[in-house]
């Protein structure tokens, strides 16, 4: 079982990484031994599994993650590190902040929380950078993800749980309907986009959304100004030339094969912006209610007994 999360990843070309990282990742990239891409999310979860089944349990591991992501265009390799560590301690500084302090304590014991915080402070201590390449979203895919995608950009593969190891060439798979299809290993939808592309949307869509909506931060409004910018100001520490990945990951197991078809987030948010933008406020609104009849359902599942 997945986590039931999407997931935002940046794939920078292997020619942005300083030696010896750039030798170590064109070897890897050619490694047989590597976790394929259908295997990625199942190893990682594992493995942050036998940890915290540990007596005492370890959050953060201790070690980075030499595993990636990685992809081929032209002549060029691009990858994107898992960052397990890094992403980790992230993790654990947002899941100790938004519980009080004997609630955190039940799911983890204070000296083992003492530890990754200080493991962390002296790690940020060295002056690395705190930026992953890789983000995460438990139960929904956030508004301001979809921003930075055109509809064109989609990728969905249903798969064929029967046979799932197979290697499919086609972006699009249809299940048979004889068997559940969100069991299947390579049930997938995906949207890339090149890093300028991406820029250029999300810069466009915080003028609208500043012009329109002001800077409220509340669930409310279709787009956050605040959550429009950092998305920006995240994608403006990578390479200029990189890819942008948005990938709904253990989401799809949520939705059957006729709401994965039917969505168009992507689509439906670049409407609203754009009627936002025309002063159209029907229809804009006519997009958010669509987008909420999608997504609040899912959401709600996270308080699901």
């Amino acid at each position: 079982m997945l986590p039931y999360a999407a997931y935002l990843r940046v794939y920078e070309p292997v020619t942005a990484f300083p030696e010896p990282a750039r030798t170590l990742w064109t070897a890897y990239a050619d490694s047989r031994r590597r976790p394929r891409r259908i295997h990625a999310l199942g190893a990682e979860q594992r493995e942050a599994t036998r940890r915290l089944a540990e007596s005492p349990p370890r959050p953060v591991p201790e070690h980075e993650s030499r595993d990636a992501y990685v992809r081929r265009s032209a002549d060029m390799i691009y990858v994107c590190p898992w960052e397990t560590r890094l992403r980790s301690w992230l993790a654990f500084d947002r899941f100790q902040a938004t519980l009080p302090a004997g609630v955190a304590d039940a799911f983890m014991p204070a000296s083992v929380a003492d530890r990754v915080e200080d493991d962390f402070g002296r790690w940020k201590a060295t002056g690395r950078t705190l930026r992953p390449h890789i983000l995460s979203s438990t139960w929904h895919v956030p508004l301001a993800w979809f921003v930075a995608f055109g509809p064109a950009e989609r990728c969905l593969l249903l798969g064929r749980p029967a046979t799932a190891e197979r290697k499919s060439t086609p972006c699009i798979g249809e299940n048979p309907g004889r068997v559940p299809a969100t069991a299947a290993v390579t049930r997938t939808l995906i949207y890339v986009t090149a890093m300028a592309e991406a820029r250029r949307r999300v810069a466009a869509a915080l003028r609208v959304v500043r012009d329109n909506l002001g800077e409220g931060t509340g669930e409310t409004t279709v787009l956050s100004a605040g959550r429009v910018e950092s998305l920006g100001l995240w994608l403006g520490e990578f390479h200029p030339r990189a890819l942008v990945e948005l990938d709904y990951g253990g989401l799809v197991h949520l939705l059957d094969d006729r709401t994965l078809r039917a969505d168009e987030s992507v689509k439906e948010v670049g409407v609203a912006l754009a009627a936002m933008e025309r002063g159209e406020a029907e229809l804009a609104v006519a997009m958010y209610k669509r987008l909420l009849a999608r997504w609040r359902p899912v959401r709600a599942l996270e308080s699901a007994n």
